[in-house]
């Protein structure tokens, strides 16, 4: 068969369905084809591209290393050809209500100062904007957009990537003049730290250079819900934070907050995305315009 006789796109779709459906019969139901046949197409691939996708030695579909790369990068793909098909379609007009959920640091830092631009550009679209830390349900929520920090945790979602930042231990003046400025990991241990009061992915604050890391115990005499509630008791001098450089920034450059322990500053970054679900049609217009405005102006 020669490349041009292959239909990549159509594979990507079967691979896709059998993976997040769990097997290759459910993934024959939902595409119209035979349990067989899609196990065919599923061999054909792996034999073309030279690795084995997936493992068929127990009921449930295991992916290989591979295999999970792949999925990942067909997600990405099967986005971007149907995306490339909305702009081919008839034009739309950006109008209607979008819901946002983002972080409240983000949305005050990074969001709102855009708004004014995107709003300019498309004056008969509306926003409406919540702010929360915790990951939520689009659908629950009812949102269009959530922006986030972190891979994506349902195949049912699709996410373009914003930019991505570092992250800063920071304490007000006022708190470093009356317990002074730690100058090790060690003594960090003897500081007020501020924690979040939900499960993040890394439960602690890495300190470290050169690969050679350590994680320090975040066990707060003080718990926020919110990155933006966490630089204020900063501010505030209730005790150290640690933050995207973004939420600290101008409080940074004006001397409200001082950066301590850059030394052993790890330098881990969080990359941002915005997420909407990828499934159930086209996309609206209007959700379409703020994603590519976003992707365009967005700097962290």
């Amino acid at each position: 068969m020669s490349r041009q006789d292959i239909n990549r796109s159509g594979e990507m779709e079967v691979f896709v369905r059998a993976v997040e459906l769990g097997g290759f019969t459910a993934a024959a139901r939902a595409c119209g084809m035979t349990p067989s046949a899609v196990s065919k197409l599923v061999a054909r691939l792996e034999t073309r591209l030279g690795t084995r996708l997936v493992n068929r030695s127990t009921r449930k579909l295991q992916l290989t290393p591979e295999g999970c790369a792949f999925y990942e990068r067909s997600i990405s793909i099967l986005a971007d050809i149907a995306e490339a098909e909305r702009y081919a379609s008839a034009g739309e007009q950006a109008t209607g209500p979008i819901r946002i959920n983002t972080s409240a640091s983000f949305g005050n830092h990074v969001l709102a100062p855009l708004l004014p631009k995107f709003l300019a550009s498309y004056p008969a679209v509306t926003l409406d904007i919540s702010h929360t830390d915790k990951v939520v349900d689009l659908l629950e929520e009812r949102a269009d957009v959530a922006i986030r920090a972190g891979p994506l945790k349902s195949s049912s979602l699709i996410a373009r990537k914003l930019g991505a930042i570092g992250k800063v231990i920071v304490a007000s003046p006022a708190y470093l003049k009356r317990h002074g400025k730690p100058t090790s990991a060690a003594e960090l241990q003897a500081h007020r730290r501020i924690g979040f009061s939900y499960a993040r992915s890394v439960e602690g604050w890495p300190v470290g250079q050169d690969g050679e890391t350590a994680v320090v115990p975040v066990t707060p005499g003080v718990q926020v819900g919110d990155g933006e509630a966490m630089r204020h008791m900063a501010l505030s001098g209730v005790g150290l934070a640690r933050l995207a450089r973004f939420t600290v920034r101008a409080d940074i450059e004006a001397g409200r907050l001082i950066p301590v322990l850059e030394d052993i500053n790890p330098g881990d970054i969080e990359e941002f995305y915005a997420v909407y679900i990828g499934q159930g049609g086209p996309l609206p217009a209007r959700v379409r315009a703020l994603l590519d405005f976003l992707a365009e102006h967005v700097r962290l």
